[in-house]
This record gives structure tokens, sequence and C-alpha cells, in this order.
């Protein structure tokens, strides 16, 4: 990228890749999931002038373990897919593809300095598994998970006698400024008088350590679209963790599991499936009654159905998320079981069979009856 590039032509560029890349675009692809991890490290660094600098000066060893980016943020080595999903919604989670894509809207506050008079909760993650059915038509589902809620005694303010830190002001961070071959370098750092928030509290709650949180159980319901997919996740804001001392809440995110059905397979939003039928229902063709999850459909086997073909229901299949008029197939594949063991009552049946078939073909002498002679030399 052009070092002369200003920053809303690197959030356009980092948007659009962020989109084609993000995992539940790309449910179970390994190398999506690497290049929405590697298109987030670069944003972080090239959205920052301070980063970007460095990073024009030293490339990736600036943010390795030894480097010398500081500040306490993730490097090139420790940046996972939840820093990067948490850094995505950082900047686009409330006007994001995402959010739009799930129906909900409602800002979210962006990521940035520290604030120290209100430190943000932490996200939590919940998974939900899902069955096939659920996700044909949507579901609410009732999660029971643990978070930081305020503190009921001192109602979240963590005490009393709360003031600004002497050690940092009330700033929350501590900046140290060295020398080294390269220059002046400011490295600053949460203060650990105040463990980075800014306040100290001279009478700490006896109840919470002066946190101003404790946990406990809580329960709430989300609805879930109709359509989903495994890996998908929904933002429920200000369901996470309470921030420490009357700060804000993070978010809870659920994330989609689904469930192995026992006869479809799931292929986006077409179902695929294997139907077993006789030698006489492929030959002479048949109805038969095939399950659904909507229920039960007919299904025709026309005359002379081969084995491995395939059957096509349209409009049978999962519905497109906030689509549900727009619905995928169902792929009916054929499999023609012949018989191992016969009675003898059957096997003179299939020998009638084959002498009549003889007699309509080539005069009596079939293509097998061929073939054999000419291998016979006959």
């Amino acid at each position: 990228m052009d070092k002369s590039v200003d920053a809303e032509s690197i959030k356009n560029a980092y948007r659009k890749l962020a989109v084609k890349y993000h995992p539940d675009k790309n449910p179970g692809n390994k190398e999506a999931e690497e290049r929405f991890k590697e298109a987030t490290e670069a944003y972080e660094v090239l959205k920052d002038s301070d980063k970007r600098k460095k990073y024009d000066q030293f490339g990736h060893a600036a943010f390795g373990p030894n480097g010398y980016a500081g500040g306490g943020h993730a490097g090139f080595h420790d940046f996972d897919m939840s820093d990067a999903l948490r850094a995505f919604m950082n900047d686009f989670g409330g006007d994001s593809f995402f959010s739009d894509f799930f129906g909900m809207g409602g800002g979210r506050r962006r990521g940035g300095g520290r604030s120290a008079e209100a430190e943000r909760g932490n996200d939590l993650q919940v998974r939900v598994s899902l069955a096939l059915a659920e996700i044909n038509s949507g579901v609410s589902k009732k999660i029971k998970y643990k978070r930081f809620e305020h503190c009921s005694v001192c109602r979240g303010a963590g005490g009393e006698g709360v003031r600004n830190c002497s050690t940092c002001g009330g700033s929350g961070q501590v900046r140290r400024v060295t020398q080294s071959l390269f220059g002046q370098m400011i490295n600053v750092t949460a203060c650990t008088r105040c463990g980075g928030r800014g306040q100290t509290v001279a009478n700490p709650c006896k109840s919470c350590g002066g946190d101003g949180r404790s946990k406990t159980e809580t329960t709430i319901s989300v609805n879930i679209p109709a359509g989903v997919a495994e890996g998908n996740y929904i933002p429920l804001r200000g369901q996470g963790d309470v921030g420490p001392r009357n700060g804000p809440a993070g978010d809870l995110i659920v994330i989609i599991q689904e469930e192995e059905h026992p006869f479809f397979e799931r292929h986006e939003q077409d179902l695929a499936c294997e139907l077993p039928i006789s030698v006489v229902q492929a030959v002479i063709g048949d109805t038969v009654i095939l399950p659904t999850l909507d229920g039960k459909v007919k299904l025709t086997i026309s005359t002379g159905t081969q084995s491995e073909s395939v059957l096509r229901l349209r409009g049978k299949g999962l519905p497109a998320v906030n689509r549900p008029q727009d619905k995928g197939d169902i792929l009916v594949k054929i499999h023609v079981e012949v018989p191992e063991r016969l009675t003898a009552e059957e096997k003179a049946l299939y020998q009638k069979l084959d002498e009549i078939r003889h007699k309509r073909s080539d005069g009596g002498e079939g293509l097998f009856r061929k073939a054999k002679n000419w291998f016979s030399g006959d």
C-alpha cells in the first residue's frame, strides 16, 4: 500500500476485505479465517499514525515480543481470532454488514484509549446448539450464563472515598520516556497503583472488595432468525460483564453451533439426502413419501431411474436469513439396492424376465450375449 494513502481509503479497503473473508461468510474455511486476521492486524496498525510510522521504520519487528510498539496492544505475534472479531466490531459494530445481516441496529462504543472514569466490561461468548428444524423455522432460546453485575451492597461504586489516583492523576496510565538507539521512546502502561482505573477507594466495599461487581448467574432469551449457519454470531449489546465501579457493560456474543441431522446434510441453503429404492421401483417407477423439515412430501420416481441419479425438490430447503421466502432445495440422491440373495421363486422370475427382454431386443440376442460371443470367438 502506498505510504501516502489517506485514512478513509485504508478503512474502505479493510472493510471490503473483512466482509469478504469474515468467518460468518466462510464457515469452516481456515484460509479465510487467516486472511481475515491478517487484514484486521494490518488495519489495526495502519489506522494508527504512531504504529504506522513504527511499521514503516521497523516492519513486523516493531510489534514482536521484543519490539518497540509498547502500550499493551496486541502485536503481530499474539493477535488471535477473538482479537480480530473484537477489533472488527469496535470499528464497524453499529453499521456493519453483520449487524444489518441479523437485523440489529444500535451503535457500539468504538475502541481507542482507555477511559479511566468508566472502564468497559469484558465481552463474553456463549455457544448455542441448534437442531436443523430450529434453523429452518427460527427459534427463541433461553441462555444461562455467569457475568459480572453491579454489586448490590455498594451499588457498583466500589465503596466510599473514591478519588483520583495520586500516581497517574486519574488517567489510569503511566508514561515512561526512555532513550534507545533509535531515539526517544515513550512507553505507556497501566498504572499499577489503581490498576489502570484512574481512581482509588479509601474504604472498599467488603462485599466486592472495591471492584463494584459481583459474579452472578443470569438467564436471557435470544431470538435466533431462521437460516443461520455454523459459526454465525449474534452480538447482544450490554449483556456482557459490567465494568468496574459502575463502568458500562460489554457485549454477549452468541455463537451458533449446528447439530448433525440423521437424514439431511446441509450445503448452504440446500439439503441433501440419499434414498434407497428397490430394483422394481427403479424399473417401473413409483411415488414415495419423503419426510422434510416442513412435513411429508410426495416424490415421484420415474420409470427407468438409474442409481446415483439426483432428484430435486425445489423450495423445500432452508430459508435465507431475514428472507424466509427465499428457500433452497432438497437434493435426493437415488441408490438402487440390488438384492444379494434370492429365493428360488425370485430367481426364476428374474430369469423369466431376462428371457422376455432377450426376445424383445435384436431378435433374441441382447448386448450382453453379443459381447459374450465376441470374446469367445463364436
